[in-house]
């Protein structure tokens, strides 16, 4: 692939009690444009993902071989900076987890702790966040509020804007809309399509309807092993591989 931003090579993951979750996943992740990844429930798509910025290394006895590349340096190689690539690699989990304090804390939070811009500045980077992740209009009267009182969709979307202001370069999104009402689903899918114009999106998914929507790129996983990869439009509608047709056509969930 002629622009990528994440290599991955020859990489299998392990777990000691329930054995290989991936199985030499060979793919390149498209710069600029949102990765989904699809399969059935335990196929291996959230590992594929947490591969991706060393969140492999919060689970005990897990085994990592092959490389995942990064700006051509191996993320599993010696001397990384984990912090750093989580930085730069950022997630949105599943369900939001924001931190107990202000709405306006939870954005600044990161770029105090990098340092990443001066106390003067703060003010403008975090309206400019929280614009980003289509909230501002909904608390810039309220910033100082705890975070806790906001919904849960709006939670979400204050994770996101959290995420964006330490600015990674790619957000992988782990079932970011799957705890959510459809409204606030859709209007983490409308901040998605938008931020992949500065971002290059991972996005783990269990609905097909979703990655339809959202998708450039599909990466299909089934019982830990990539069966397909390409193009999203070539890969829901031309499918090459049977198990791929199957998935698509609901025969299998």
């Amino acid at each position: 692939m002629a622009d990528s931003v994440i290599q991955i090579r020859e990489l299998s993951v392990t777990y000691q009690n329930n054995g290989a979750a991936v199985r030499n996943v060979d793919v390149d992740i498209p710069a600029r444009q949102i990765t989904a990844i699809i399969g059935p429930s335990g196929c291996g798509k959230t590992t594929l993902l947490r591969s991706m910025s060393r969140l492999l290394d919060l689970i005990e006895n897990v085994r990592i071989e092959g490389q995942v590349l990064f700006h051509e340096k191996n993320l599993y190689g010696p001397n990384v900076d984990v912090t750093e690539i989580r930085k730069r690699i950022g997630l949105l989990a599943q369900r939001p987890f924001p931190l107990p304090m202000s709405i306006y804390d939870n954005v600044a939070y990161g770029p105090r702790v990098h340092r990443l811009c001066k106390s003067a500045d703060l003010d403008t980077l975090v309206e400019k966040e929280l614009q980003a992740a289509g909230l501002w209009e909904e608390v810039k009267d309220r910033l100082r509020m705890p975070a806790s009182a906001l919904s849960i969709g709006q939670q979400q979307r204050l994770c996101l804007a959290r995420g964006l202001a330490v600015a990674p370069e790619v957000l992988l999104c782990d079932e970011a809309t799957s705890a959510l009402d459809p409204i606030s689903a859709r209007c983490i899918e409308d901040r998605l399509l938008a931020l992949k114009a500065d971002y290059s999106i991972v996005l783990v998914t269990h609905v097909l309807r979703q990655a339809r929507r959202l998708a450039d790129y599909v990466i299909f996983m089934y019982m830990g092993e990539m069966i397909e990869h390409g193009p999203a439009d070539q890969v829901f509608a031309n499918p090459r591989e049977e198990r791929t047709r199957a998935y698509i056509a609901g025969e299998f969930y």
